[in-house]
């Protein structure tokens, strides 16, 4: 029987807030810049420059490095066509336009791990109709999945540790936050705060 998205809410267990330096990052990061001013170092630099992804899709083999988003255009609109692309639904090849709140927690991962490889996404757009095939074929798999809004990801690290990536998506203090040792995945999304195992 499919794992409702209830069970995995009622699973979850609230940590420690982030500080605020890194609840500020986020904020910035998805697009409001008006206070900048109050940051400083490392944390400033990181809002003022070019966003980009770097990631490895392990179902098409197809990586991407894209710069998303610049100081000043924003979002670049091409770009975020183009990620969703790479993070299509394998099985079918539905696209749909990712959420860029989660592109934006991808991106701080990237930042908090400071890896030399890019990061392998396992699974991200669901279209409905995979979604519920999943569902019937496979344990915790949320019959309303943020999967099929396109605003999840499962990732993981080719060269290290899954409760290091946990442990760094957790820290950011934003969305949801599955961890999967036994299958090697952390699940990342943009809803709300939680955290599950």
């Amino acid at each position: 029987m499919c794992a409702d998205a209830v069970l995995q809410e009622q699973s979850y267990h609230r940590e420690k807030q982030p500080e605020p330096g890194r609840r500020r990052f986020l904020k910035l990061a998805s697009g409001g810049l008006g206070a900048l001013a109050l940051l400083s170092g490392p944390l400033e630099a990181a809002v003022r420059r070019e966003r980009s992804l770097s990631f490895y899709n392990s179902n098409t083999g197809e990586a991407i490095r894209q710069v998303y988003w610049t100081p000043r255009e924003g979002y670049i609109r091409q770009s975020l066509k183009e990620i969703s692309w790479a993070l299509r639904d394998h099985h079918n090849d539905l696209v749909k336009s990712f959420d860029y709140n989660v592109l934006d927690q991808l991106y701080a991962l990237q930042l908090q791990l400071d890896s030399r490889f890019p990061i392998h996404v396992i699974s991200a757009y669901r279209s409905p109709a995979t979604n519920d095939r999943l569902c019937e074929s496979r344990r915790g798999v949320a019959r309303n999945s943020y999967h099929i809004q396109a605003m999840a990801l499962d990732v993981r690290l080719p060269n290290g540790r899954v409760s290091d990536l946990c442990r760094a998506a957790r820290s950011l203090g934003a969305g949801g936050v599955g961890y999967y040792p036994r299958s090697n995945f952390v699940h990342i999304d943009s809803g709300p705060i939680r955290y599950w195992s």
